[in-house]
């Protein structure tokens, strides 16, 4: 108590300006209140009482060199951004709430310029030794000098010290709710350690962690194998109970995606979860399904969604015209594609926050275009006056209008038709670019897309290469065309900073290269307001308006459906959470598996 009244004295004195109020809280909600009450016993999607045990064998595809999940260079392993524990960590029946894991409380600035955090005197990494403020201090650092650009962008000037044993301060430079909260998920790395490692260096061994699970076998390359930790201090947490019940874990990676799928129907592993609607509708048969040994489930998903998109990298000059970019997205015939390819499974993407109340899906308002009318000149005329609707066809396969009315978009552009090429009328070169692809993945619908730029007179080159190339490739912004998994955002977070704001071109999720002053504005102002509803939902839907009618990525799809087959040897809790499959809470039933050949038990 005598330390609460000092700090609350310390506030009153530094903050002569403006008054500071001191709180204390379990939890913590960037929107709202959190769901879980301080005496919350289990996440309401578990089963407290599940038991634990059995192995589990699952796919991953590629190749893995190393285990260091924040290596600049390499691939690390399946699960290894899993290895250790957060200071908080989120729930997945909510958006946006964090409850308590390696710290127990915090104390914080209502302006959330800081927070100290109490860590629980329980926590341990693997080897036994506790963990301790100076661990979280070190991680950060760490971070800050040897991590990823943005994260250093983020948190300039931030500053994180042990003031105790158990007890952490975090301090803002800038105040911003958002921010600290979401360093309340960084991971809690040893020092002992990491001392002697760089966390931008890939690691050829397995490095020491906490956390439910740690490595105890692997073939580098070809599979690794994770174990329960039986002893793992935090167990009985409320956020752990009923979750990790599984004995082992195995990974292993199969170079080509059609290989995989056959494994999993012989039984090579335990569960698949597709994304292919063909697959689904045509591959899914044969004796295991018949007698029932393989089970397929769908569950519907209407929260926000994770989306599909090919990237057009604007630094190009081939895409620096919004028009050409504008152009090649009416050659993409989804309707075909999804009556011919897909059995009608997906919906048309129309928006950078799908399936939410923040997708630009009406006109906008009068809060909308408060935000929007400084911007005029800064971004494009329809963002003021015409809905976004990605093109529609007939879905017969002969596309005309649209066709037309990208060779007219062309022509504009300075792109003309020259012996069935289009050629740029300045520089003489033709319209060609390359899509770069994932090999080993099911990429039917490219020749349909290829078929019709052809007919604009447009050259596609199709590029296949293997996960690691992927990825150096993204790292040097070596690619014209790429495809991108949008991931679901149920607000305008600012996560949104890395992904389109200038400061971060050279980030990876970056895709497209945005650098736009018009962009940048909004990001800023959503980043001011965040936990702030009122202001977040026009501002959510101008950005949208101004982000898909710049044209900076072709929209492809979704599906509002989790599809999952897996051999019948799991039950799982009564009730699913919204924003996750879960499968962290399903277990091992010893009745159902005993019902499979003994091989596949």
């Amino acid at each position: 108590m005598i330390v609460r009244v000092v700090m609350v004295l310390i506030a009153m004195i530094s903050g002569l300006c403006q008054a500071q109020t001191i709180k204390e809280s379990f939890a913590f909600a960037v929107i709202g209140e959190p769901k879980y009450a301080i005496n919350f016993d289990h996440y309401d999607y578990v089963n407290p009482a599940a038991p634990k045990g059995g192995s589990v064998t699952l796919s991953a595809n590629g190749t893995f060199d190393n285990f260091n999940r924040y290596a600049l260079r390499g691939v690390a392993a399946e699960r290894t951004d899993a290895l250790y524990d957060t200071l908080f960590t989120t729930s997945d029946d909510e958006p946006g709430s964090y409850y308590p894991l390696v710290a127990e409380m915090a104390r914080y600035a209502d302006d959330f310029s800081w927070m100290e955090l109490t860590l629980n005197p329980l926590a341990r990494f693997h080897d036994g030794t506790p963990v301790k403020a100076s661990d979280v201090a070190f991680t950060f650092h760490k971070f800050m000098t040897e991590g990823v650009p943005q994260f250093r962008l983020v948190y300039k000037g931030a500053n994180v010290t042990a003031i105790a044993p158990l007890t952490v301060r975090i301090t803002l430079t800038h105040p911003n709710k958002e921010d600290m909260l979401s360093l309340l998920t960084l991971p809690v790395m040893p020092e002992k350690f990491w001392k002697d490692h760089k966390l931008s260096d890939p690691l050829s061994t397995p490095p020491l962690a906490g956390g439910p699970y740690r490595i105890t076998h692997w073939r580098m390359g070809q599979y690794l194998i994770y174990s329960r930790v039986k002893d793992y201090w935090a167990a009985n947490l409320p956020v752990n109970r009923g979750r990790w019940n599984f004995d082992t874990l195995r990974y292993d990676y199969y170079l080509d995606d059609n290989v995989a799928f056959e494994a999993f129907k012989a039984g090579a592993f335990d569960m698949r979860i597709e994304s292919s609607a063909k697959n689904w509708a045509t591959r899914y048969s044969g004796k295991n399904f018949t007698r029932g040994y393989i089970v397929k489930e769908a569950f519907k998903n209407d929260s926000a969604q994770d989306t599909r998109w090919l990237a057009f990298n604007i630094q190009r000059p081939v895409f620096s015209d919004s028009r050409v970019r504008q152009a090649i997205t009416l050659a993409f015939d989804f309707e075909w594609m999804n009556k011919a390819l897909f059995y009608g499974a997906y919906s048309r993407v129309n928006s950078y926050f799908q399936n939410t109340e923040y997708a630009a899906h009406g006109y906008p308002d009068a809060a909308e275009l408060t935000l929007l009318a400084p911007l005029k000149g800064a971004v494009p005329p329809e963002v003021f006056t015409t809905l976004y609707q990605p093109p529609r066809s007939t879905g017969d396969g002969f596309d005309r209008d649209n066709l037309l009315q990208a060779s007219k978009l062309l022509d504009e552009a300075g792109w003309e038709i020259k012996n069935q090429k289009r050629i740029n009328t300045q520089t003489g070169k033709p319209l060609s670019f390359e899509l770069l692809l994932p090999s080993g993945g099911n990429n039917q619908w490219v020749l349909p897309f290829q078929h019709n730029l052809e007919r604009l007179g447009i050259t596609l080159d199709i590029r296949q290469v293997d996960n690691s190339q992927i990825t150096n490739r993204m790292r040097n912004r070596d690619y014209d065309m790429m495809p991108r998994l949008w991931r679901a955002m149920p607000w305008p977070s600012t996560d949104l900073q890395i992904s389109w704001a200038s400061q971060y071109i050279d980030s990876t999720y970056n895709a497209p290269g945005v650098k736009n002053p018009a962009v940048d504005a909004l990001i800023a102002q959503i980043v001011a307001a965040q936990g702030n509803k009122e202001k977040l939902l026009p501002l959510g839907r101008a950005l949208d308006r101004v982000l898909t009618w710049n044209h900076y990525m072709l929209p492809m799809w979704f599906m509002g459906q989790d599809r999952v087959a897996h051999w019948d040897k799991f039950s799982l809790p009564a009730q699913r959470p919204v924003y996750s499959l879960g499968f962290e809470n399903w277990w091992y039933d010893v009745n159902k598996a005993a019902k499979l050949p003994a091989e596949r038990r």
